[in-house]
């Protein structure tokens, strides 16, 4: 993601009033703000890590055959 992309909107007077961001670019931003607020609570950090390390799960296809979906 190059700088340019980003497009800042400014006032009369010239000063930075906001900003707009490729929506790619927004999503990362927001996942990683959400990342962080899970991280906050011990009991979720520690389920996120132990979900992390789990390896015994099942494909999308499987879930869905699974949930008759």
């Amino acid at each position: 993601m190059s700088q340019a992309e980003i497009q800042y909107v400014s006032d009369a007077d010239g000063n930075h009033v906001g900003v707009i961001v490729p929506m790619d670019l927004w999503h990362e931003i927001q996942s990683e703000r959400e990342t962080a607020y899970l991280l906050r609570s011990n009991s979720m950090r520690q389920r996120l890590l132990e979900a992390k390390e789990r390896r015994d799960g099942m494909t999308v296809e499987a879930a869905r055959e699974k949930l008759g979906i």
